[in-house]
């Protein structure tokens, strides 16, 4: 694990692009091509914004690249709560990347026949010793709670179940959402949280400094055997880590 810690999100931000950037370029050098799950949330969309821009935009390998999510809440592609639609807006419509590259979760179905219709999309790049694709890059938030995707506090984990999972409801969210289970995020060759905000400073204490409960702490789950996990975090977040 990684600990990496900015003074303020628009210098996390640039470095997440650098390595959004590398990781692209050495997985298409190595295997051919990239594939990378994208997360919702307010965090990312000033990454997927300057990727858009010189010289990231130049520099990735668009044609190379397959785009996938974390998470999605179980509304139509074009719905304001779209992970999909935030991502489309801020990051794909401004990058030539295929269309047939882009491999969105049908939030509009209903959401056991989202996660069936999802798990197809993933067999199809499975690795050759997985039945689920082995991502170059998984992108992963933090809430207040301690969750991250669709997997949330009081929720059991999941044993490394294969392909996806619909989550329960939690606190007033929407009950409906389709998410990768801690097993798939867990395949990846590299998880990159990126965590900014006072109101992130406990949970993120609690998950890297705080006694083992994954159920309570779902972050907690995200520890690949053989991936790495780089956690890019501000200085406002960082507020309650003890080794800075």
């Amino acid at each position: 694990m990684v600990r990496k810690i900015f003074v303020d999100r628009e210098e996390l931000i640039q470095f997440a692009a650098h390595r959004f950037v590398a990781l692209a370029q050495q997985a298409v050098e190595r295997r051919g091509r990239f594939l990378v799950a994208l997360s919702g949330g307010g965090t990312p969309i000033a990454l997927y914004q300057l990727l858009t821009r010189k010289p990231y935009r130049q520099q990735l390998p668009w044609l190379q690249t397959q785009v996938f999510w974390g998470d999605e809440r179980c509304v139509p592609p074009d719905h304001p709560d779209s992970n999909y639609r935030q991502a489309k807006e801020t990051l794909l419509d401004h990058v030539p990347l295929p269309k047939g590259n882009i491999h969105r979760i049908r939030g509009e179905l209903a959401p056991q026949a989202a996660a069936q219709d999802y798990t197809g999309r993933l067999l199809s790049f499975a690795d050759s010793t997985l039945v689920w694709p082995r991502f170059d890059l998984v992108l992963l938030g933090l809430g207040a709670d301690g969750h991250t995707a669709s997997l949330f506090p009081g929720s059991p984990p999941e044993n490394d179940a294969p392909a996806l999972a619909v989550t329960a409801h939690y606190q007033g969210r929407p009950a409906n959402r389709v998410t990768l289970t801690s097993g798939v995020f867990n395949a990846a060759y590299e998880i990159m949280f990126l965590v900014t905000g006072a109101d992130k400073a406990q949970a993120l204490a609690a998950v890297l400094e705080g006694k083992p409960d994954p159920v309570h702490w779902p972050a907690q789950r995200i520890h690949p055997p053989e991936g790495e996990v780089m956690w890019l975090v501000d200085n406002a977040a960082a507020g309650e880590l003890v080794q800075k």
